[in-house]
């Protein structure tokens, strides 16, 4: 028999199949290396977002760090790719996939805004672990794919290492709260 805990998993891992597979799935749509710097920023500034939200909800010292680590990590994603699109001559390009990320970072704020106390930090981190597992595997096998310009999918290839190590992060934290 599921526990509960193990049926928020699943939905949480559910929704973020419904999140990115779905434009993936439409015979992983032809992307430009502008519409890749697009949504390769917005995954970058959702996960900003979200730890904006733990650093103003949470009262946990271990997720008020890692917010902050999400926070400083992601803006520095961003800051290199600004560079060099800024260098290339690109301007990001809006497409499906970016607006798809978009809305489903919007619903799962406002679950998040729901939360309080430990009910909130389980969800925050629950939803790092299954975001982090969606934006690695959207990065290997969509925008890495999808990228032509050299640099480009090198900065994505080099994000990869610390998406997984925010996703050991996540995963560290979440086991502490289903022990307690």
């Amino acid at each position: 028999m599921k526990t509960l805990s193990e049926f928020r998993k699943l939905a949480l891992a559910g929704y973020f199949s419904i999140l990115v597979f779905p434009v993936i799935a439409q015979n992983n749509p032809k992307l430009s290396d502008a519409e890749v710097a697009a949504v390769a920023v917005t995954a970058n500034q959702i996960d900003i977002d979200k730890a904006k939200l733990a650093k103003d909800k949470s009262k946990n010292p271990e997720v008020l760090q890692f917010a902050e680590t999400m926070a400083n990590d992601h803006q520095g994603v961003i800051q290199q790719a600004s560079a060099l699109v800024k260098k290339l001559g690109v301007t990001p390009k809006d497409n499906a996939v970016n607006q798809q990320l978009l809305a489903e970072a919007n619903k799962t704020e406002k679950s998040l805004q729901a939360k309080n106390g430990k009910d909130f930090d389980k969800a925050y981190i629950d939803n790092e672990v299954t975001y982090h597992q969606a934006v690695i595997s959207a990065v290997s096998d969509l925008l890495i794919p999808e990228t032509d310009n050299q640099e480009l999918k090198g900065l994505l290839q080099n994000i990869i290492p610390a998406l997984k190590a925010h996703l050991q992060h996540a995963q560290m934290l979440q086991k502490q709260f289903s022990s307690k």
